[in-house]
């Protein structure tokens, strides 16, 4: 079983930083593909950031050079570092675990696994 439990959500005002975390069963995050997808309020889910096994990274254009996923196996978390947050980044924010199949997509329907959420709103 599977479980990926997400937290670090909170409002901040344009410019600031949050760091997302994800507390995932063990072994998980050092086998698998892990990322971070985001759901805006009347759009569709999108990939954020997502790192594979081997530590290869890839990042939406959106938020590069602002956001850096990164892991701590010994604690069996996931982080997303936001910095220089937009109102544009407000949204539903997600962890994900793709288990058994290449980190090669931003397709939703490929990740096994969700967190349940945590809430990131930015005010300008």
């Amino acid at each position: 079983q599977v479980q990926l439990v997400d937290s670090g959500g909170d409002s901040v005002q344009a410019g600031g930083s949050l760091r997302l975390s994800c507390a995932a069963s063990p072994n998980i995050i050092r086998r698998n593909c892990m990322g971070w997808f985001r759901q805006a309020p009347g759009k569709e889910r999108e990939g954020v950031a997502r790192r594979d096994m081997h530590g290869d990274i890839v990042y939406a254009d959106s938020v590069k050079g602002r956001f850096t996923i990164s892991q701590d196996i010994a604690k069996n978390t996931l982080y997303l570092q936001m910095d220089s947050l937009k109102p544009e980044d407000t949204a539903m924010y997600y962890c994900v675990a793709r288990v058994g199949g290449y980190c090669d997509t931003w397709a939703p329907i490929a990740y096994s696994y969700w967190g349940q959420g945590t809430q990131v709103t930015v005010s300008s």
